[in-house]
């Protein structure tokens, strides 16, 4: 260990110095280089826009995880994939990486129409030179804004209409990208958790019937969690619940 005295003395010894710098050489700024920071040469503006494209595109592939969450059918299908691991109460099997993957890719399936719509109307052109940036993103937004619309409910259209204070729209055409992505996010939510209550039900009847049996036999310290789950992953398998459940999501986004 450090000796006690000699930190004590190093201490007295910062401070005799200090005592004796002047208070003019405190008291002096510090000088700083100055330093210069430009993009390309002078006049150079062909430069400058390909370094605020690079910007935009890094920003776009930031947001890229919460556009394929808002814009796609991500949101109910993963909700609707956590439901049924709830309510077979398996705790963490299906891990969340499984779940998550199983969700992109049912997520590429189902918008696989509406990709390749945006692929041919805006990305190719675009990649080719015929059509700008500006119209590349109103061409490939439309067949995503029919998607949305398709699977958004009037209700929830109207409550953020309202919200923004703007006039009744006359058609699908006025109705701005800011209000229809959060509408759709919330009808979304709205018909996952109504699947997942679908789901549910049975899984509740075992459940409670498990927990009469159990109290009938005077076995109460006994959670019935742990006597249900075999019978709930038994009655899953014997249905052959993965293809029920994954084709009732499927058919949901008909």
């Amino acid at each position: 260990m450090i000796n006690k005295a000699k930190v004590i003395n190093i201490c007295l010894l910062i401070l005799f110095l200090l005592a004796f710098i002047s208070p003019e050489v405190l008291a002096e700024p510090i000088q700083l280089p100055n330093v210069n920071l430009s993009i390309g040469g002078e006049g150079d503006e062909q430069n400058l826009s390909s370094v605020i494209q690079l910007i935009l595109l890094l920003t776009v592939l930031t947001l890229a995880p919460a556009i394929v969450i808002m814009l796609t059918s991500f949101t109910r299908i993963v909700v609707v994939l956590a439901f049924i691991r709830t309510s077979l109460a398996t705790q963490q099997m299906p891990p969340n990486q499984v779940l998550i993957g199983l969700a992109l890719f049912l997520t590429f399936f189902v918008m696989a129409p509406t990709l390749q719509v945006v692929n041919q109307a805006a990305l190719q052109p675009y990649m080719a030179g015929e059509i700008d940036q500006t119209e590349a993103f109103e061409k490939g937004m439309e067949p995503m804004r029919a998607f949305m619309f398709k699977q958004t409910r009037e209700k929830d259209l109207a409550l953020f209409v309202k919200m923004a204070n703007l006039e009744r729209p006359n058609s699908f055409d006025d109705i701005p990208n800011y209000v229809l992505i959060p509408s759709f996010v919330i009808s979304e939510l709205k018909t996952a958790f109504q699947i997942g209550f679908i789901i549910f039900v049975p899984f509740l009847v075992i459940d409670m019937v498990v927990a009469s049996a159990l109290m009938s036999m005077g076995m109460m310290m006994l959670p019935p969690m742990m006597i249900s789950l075999p019978f709930k992953i038994l009655l899953f398998v014997l249905v052959d619940g993965w293809n029920l459940l994954i084709q009732s999501l499927l058919l949901s986004f008909r």
